[in-house]
């Protein structure tokens, strides 16, 4: 039989609990240091990481640009969540919750902060008028499934990902816990994606490019090293629709935009203009670490 914990009367911070990410949790809000954000030559200036969520944000922007919208030109910094980066004063201006991603709209004044990823994409598909459906019935739908990435996708990361591939230690009732639910999301998604060639419909819209991220992702085995352990080859129709949207150019650039771990050539630590994309190199990768 294993120890059961009794919760104290009051709870106290252990800095020394958590495991690897145990330095980027805090019991309290705000900044931790001084620190000022760059600024580059566009109106919109992301500040990121290429986790799921942050691949969201990028993926919009490079499909925006893909569709010739000029205007979606962007800087994007790279914030390094594990240095304290998302703790710095004006990160924090940005994003008062000290997550990625966070995006500074210049092209209004004052300048527009925009944070949480679901709000980031609605934002940008309203600005330019792309990959949210006009009709009222569709947008409702399409916009019926981004929040429903937003309420389902800490169950998988923080929840099944933490317990099953983070957690200091194995535990099987958190483990069984939450592959339960991620198995049930996969199933409603397979369902869903067996009637529809994307997830709102017939449409690609911000829907899509938020949920897939985090279960594209997971059943095409980049996440958690836990496709096998879930069966996600038997989730037929997310495959499927897994495999088409990897295949789009903007898609694979988006991923790139970033990234800081893995192998070098897909890694662009920063994105300043799409030539970036071509001319990068392993020095300038090593040179940006």
């Amino acid at each position: 039989m294993t120890d059961t914990y009794t919760p104290p009367k009051v709870w106290t911070w252990d800095k020394n609990n958590g495991g690897p990410f145990a330095s980027i949790n805090r019991p309290i809000a705000g900044p931790t240091h001084d620190k000022a954000l760059p600024v580059g030559k566009h109106p919109l200036q992301l500040y990121s990481l290429a986790t799921p969520n942050g691949q969201k944000v990028t993926i919009l922007l490079e499909e925006l640009l893909e569709a010739g919208v000029t205007e979606a030109e962007y800087d994007a910094w790279l914030i390094r969540i594990g240095d304290g980066d998302q703790f710095g004063s004006d990160f924090v201006a940005i994003n008062p919750n000290s997550k990625i991603p966070a995006l500074l709209d210049h092209s209004v004044s004052p300048p527009q902060r925009v944070f949480e990823s679901g709000s980031i994409l609605l934002y940008l598909a309203e600005k330019f008028g792309k990959f949210l459906p006009v009709d009222p019935a569709a947008r409702t739908e399409a916009l019926n499934w981004l929040f429903w990435q937003m309420g389902a996708g800490p169950l998988l990361g923080g929840g099944f990902g933490h317990f099953f591939a983070y957690a200091p230690e194995k535990f099987e009732y958190p483990i069984n816990r939450y592959t339960m639910e991620v198995k049930r999301q996969l199933d409603v998604l397979d369902r869903q994606l067996a009637e529809h060639e994307y997830i709102a419909g017939a449409e690609y819209s911000i829907a899509d490019i938020a949920i897939w991220p985090w279960y594209g992702g997971l059943v095409l085995g980049r996440a958690y090293d836990a496709a096998e352990f879930l069966d996600a080859a038997s989730y037929t129709n997310v495959v499927r629709w897994a495999q088409q949207i990897d295949a789009r150019p903007a898609v694979k650039r988006g991923r790139m935009v970033n990234k800081a771990n893995g192998p070098l050539e897909e890694q662009l630590h920063e994105r300043h203009d799409a030539g970036d994309f071509a001319t990068r190199t392993q020095d300038k990768l090593e040179g940006a670490a």
